[in-house]
Protein backbone atom coordinates (compact mmCIF):
# COMPACT_ATOMS: atom_id res chain seq x y z
CA UNK A 1 0.00 0.00 0.00
CA UNK A 2 1.52 3.37 -1.01
CA UNK A 3 2.46 5.76 1.80
CA UNK A 4 0.28 8.52 0.29
CA UNK A 5 -2.79 6.29 0.60
CA UNK A 6 -1.95 5.52 4.23
CA UNK A 7 -1.58 9.27 4.89
CA UNK A 8 -4.94 10.00 3.27
CA UNK A 9 -6.83 7.23 5.06
CA UNK A 10 -5.43 8.11 8.49
CA UNK A 11 -5.99 11.85 8.14
CA UNK A 12 -9.76 11.67 8.38
CA UNK A 13 -11.63 12.07 11.68
CA UNK A 14 -12.60 9.00 13.67
CA UNK A 15 -13.98 8.21 17.10
CA UNK A 16 -11.60 5.97 19.06
CA UNK A 17 -13.20 2.75 20.26
CA UNK A 18 -11.01 0.74 22.66
CA UNK A 19 -10.55 -2.88 21.64
CA UNK A 20 -7.92 -5.53 22.19
CA UNK A 21 -7.17 -9.03 23.35
CA UNK A 22 -10.65 -9.37 24.85
CA UNK A 23 -12.24 -9.08 21.42
CA UNK A 24 -11.21 -12.69 20.86
CA UNK A 25 -12.24 -13.92 24.33
CA UNK A 26 -15.41 -14.43 26.33
CA UNK A 27 -14.08 -12.41 29.28
CA UNK A 28 -15.39 -8.92 29.88
CA UNK A 29 -12.54 -6.40 29.55
CA UNK A 30 -11.59 -4.28 32.53
CA UNK A 31 -12.49 -0.59 32.32
CA UNK A 32 -9.88 1.55 30.61
CA UNK A 33 -9.18 3.54 33.78
CA UNK A 34 -7.87 0.38 35.46
CA UNK A 35 -5.26 -0.19 32.75
CA UNK A 36 -1.77 1.31 32.50
CA UNK A 37 -1.44 3.83 29.63
CA UNK A 38 1.21 2.93 27.05
CA UNK A 39 2.02 3.63 23.41
CA UNK A 40 3.92 2.03 20.54
CA UNK A 41 5.30 3.41 17.30
CA UNK A 42 4.27 1.70 14.07
CA UNK A 43 7.14 3.11 11.98
CA UNK A 44 6.70 2.75 8.20
CA UNK A 45 9.75 3.36 6.04
CA UNK A 46 9.02 5.65 3.09
CA UNK A 47 10.38 3.65 0.16
CA UNK A 48 9.11 2.09 -3.04
CA UNK A 49 7.91 -0.96 -1.11
CA UNK A 50 7.02 0.44 2.35
CA UNK A 51 8.34 -1.60 5.28
CA UNK A 52 7.12 -1.80 8.88
CA UNK A 53 9.73 -1.77 11.67
CA UNK A 54 9.69 -4.46 14.37
CA UNK A 55 11.88 -5.36 17.32
CA UNK A 56 12.54 -8.66 19.03
CA UNK A 57 12.72 -8.15 22.77
CA UNK A 58 15.63 -9.57 24.76
CA UNK A 59 15.18 -12.93 26.43
CA UNK A 60 15.92 -11.70 29.98
CA UNK A 61 13.05 -9.20 30.24
CA UNK A 62 10.33 -9.89 32.82
CA UNK A 63 7.51 -9.04 30.38
CA UNK A 64 7.18 -10.28 26.80
CA UNK A 65 10.71 -11.70 26.68
CA UNK A 66 11.77 -12.76 23.17
CA UNK A 67 8.55 -11.52 21.57
CA UNK A 68 8.24 -9.49 18.40
CA UNK A 69 6.98 -6.00 19.20
CA UNK A 70 6.82 -2.39 18.10
CA UNK A 71 9.09 0.10 19.86
CA UNK A 72 7.12 1.42 22.80
CA UNK A 73 6.24 1.17 26.46
CA UNK A 74 4.35 2.66 29.35
CA UNK A 75 3.53 6.35 29.46
CA UNK A 76 5.72 8.37 31.83
CA UNK A 77 4.36 11.23 33.92
CA UNK A 78 6.42 13.70 31.88
CA UNK A 79 5.07 12.52 28.51
CA UNK A 80 2.68 14.88 26.74
CA UNK A 81 0.33 12.14 25.56
CA UNK A 82 0.75 8.88 23.63
CA UNK A 83 2.61 10.38 20.66
CA UNK A 84 5.31 11.69 22.99
CA UNK A 85 5.49 8.29 24.69
CA UNK A 86 5.87 6.40 21.42
CA UNK A 87 8.57 8.74 20.11
CA UNK A 88 10.49 8.70 23.40
CA UNK A 89 10.38 4.92 23.65
CA UNK A 90 11.46 4.47 20.01
CA UNK A 91 14.41 6.76 20.64
CA UNK A 92 15.37 4.86 23.80
CA UNK A 93 14.95 1.39 22.30
CA UNK A 94 16.33 1.78 18.77
CA UNK A 95 17.85 5.31 18.65
CA UNK A 96 15.17 6.55 16.26
CA UNK A 97 15.41 10.37 16.27
CA UNK A 98 11.94 11.83 17.04
CA UNK A 99 12.32 14.64 14.45
CA UNK A 100 12.71 12.02 11.71
CA UNK A 101 9.18 10.68 12.31
CA UNK A 102 6.23 12.11 10.38
CA UNK A 103 3.32 11.22 12.66
CA UNK A 104 0.27 10.28 10.58
CA UNK A 105 -2.12 9.61 13.42
CA UNK A 106 -3.16 7.13 16.07
CA UNK A 107 -5.29 4.01 16.10
CA UNK A 108 -7.90 2.90 18.62
CA UNK A 109 -6.45 2.22 22.07
CA UNK A 110 -5.67 -1.49 22.47
CA UNK A 111 -6.44 -3.27 25.76
CA UNK A 112 -3.95 -6.06 26.46
CA UNK A 113 -4.44 -9.11 28.63
CA UNK A 114 -1.39 -8.00 30.64
CA UNK A 115 -3.07 -4.83 31.88
CA UNK A 116 -2.07 -2.08 29.45
CA UNK A 117 -4.07 0.36 27.35
CA UNK A 118 -1.80 0.84 24.34
CA UNK A 119 -2.20 3.63 21.80
CA UNK A 120 -0.62 2.70 18.45
CA UNK A 121 1.00 5.75 16.82
CA UNK A 122 1.49 5.43 13.05
CA UNK A 123 4.42 7.31 11.58
CA UNK A 124 6.56 7.49 8.45
CA UNK A 125 10.37 7.46 8.63
CA UNK A 126 12.97 7.98 5.89
CA UNK A 127 14.44 4.82 4.35
CA UNK A 128 17.92 3.72 5.36
CA UNK A 129 17.94 5.25 8.85
CA UNK A 130 20.86 4.02 10.94
CA UNK A 131 19.19 2.51 14.00
CA UNK A 132 20.91 0.96 17.00
CA UNK A 133 19.01 -1.37 19.33
CA UNK A 134 19.44 -0.92 23.07
CA UNK A 135 20.95 -4.29 24.09
CA UNK A 136 19.15 -4.11 27.43
CA UNK A 137 15.76 -4.24 25.71
CA UNK A 138 16.11 -5.27 22.07
CA UNK A 139 17.86 -8.29 20.56
CA UNK A 140 17.04 -7.59 16.93
CA UNK A 141 15.55 -5.06 14.52
CA UNK A 142 13.87 -6.15 11.30
CA UNK A 143 11.43 -4.92 8.67
CA UNK A 144 8.47 -6.66 7.03
CA UNK A 145 6.75 -5.39 3.88
CA UNK A 146 3.72 -3.32 4.85
CA UNK A 147 1.63 -4.98 2.15
CA UNK A 148 2.32 -8.40 3.69
CA UNK A 149 1.25 -7.53 7.22
CA UNK A 150 -1.84 -5.62 6.07
CA UNK A 151 -3.11 -8.44 3.85
CA UNK A 152 -6.05 -10.14 5.66
CA UNK A 153 -4.99 -13.43 4.04
CA UNK A 154 -1.96 -13.36 6.38
CA UNK A 155 -4.00 -12.71 9.55
CA UNK A 156 -4.35 -16.08 11.24
CA UNK A 157 -6.56 -16.60 14.28
CA UNK A 158 -4.98 -19.14 16.64
CA UNK A 159 -5.54 -20.34 20.20
CA UNK A 160 -3.64 -21.74 23.16
CA UNK A 161 -4.15 -22.51 26.84
CA UNK A 162 -3.10 -19.61 29.08
CA UNK A 163 -3.67 -19.44 32.84
CA UNK A 164 -6.09 -22.34 32.61
CA UNK A 165 -8.24 -20.88 29.86
CA UNK A 166 -8.36 -21.19 26.10
CA UNK A 167 -7.19 -17.88 24.65
CA UNK A 168 -7.51 -16.73 21.05
CA UNK A 169 -5.07 -14.37 19.35
CA UNK A 170 -3.88 -13.17 15.94
CA UNK A 171 -0.69 -14.41 14.28
CA UNK A 172 1.14 -13.06 11.21
CA UNK A 173 4.11 -14.99 9.83
CA UNK A 174 6.87 -13.72 7.55
CA UNK A 175 10.00 -15.72 6.78
CA UNK A 176 11.39 -16.85 10.16
CA UNK A 177 9.44 -14.28 12.17
CA UNK A 178 6.17 -14.89 14.03
CA UNK A 179 4.24 -11.76 14.96
CA UNK A 180 1.45 -12.54 17.40
CA UNK A 181 -0.64 -11.32 20.32
CA UNK A 182 -1.16 -7.59 20.84
CA UNK A 183 1.34 -6.64 18.13
CA UNK A 184 -0.52 -8.69 15.53
CA UNK A 185 -3.84 -7.42 16.90
CA UNK A 186 -2.77 -3.82 16.31
CA UNK A 187 -1.76 -4.68 12.74
CA UNK A 188 -5.16 -6.25 12.13
CA UNK A 189 -6.74 -3.05 13.50
CA UNK A 190 -4.61 -0.92 11.16
CA UNK A 191 -5.55 -3.11 8.21
CA UNK A 192 -9.26 -2.79 8.99
CA UNK A 193 -8.99 0.97 9.53
CA UNK A 194 -7.29 1.43 6.17
CA UNK A 195 -9.95 -0.67 4.48
CA UNK A 196 -12.65 1.36 6.17
CA UNK A 197 -14.07 -1.53 8.18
Amino acid sequence: MPIDRVRRLLSGPFTPQPHGDWDLMRDAPPPADRLTPAAVLMAISDEQEPQLLFTRRTAHLKRHAGQVAFPGGRQDDGDDGPVATALREAHEEVALPPPSVEVLGTLDPYRTGTGFLVTPVVGVVPPGLSLTPDPGEVDELFHVPLAHVLDPENHLRESAQWQGQLRHYWTIRHDRHVIWGATAGMIVALSRRLEGL
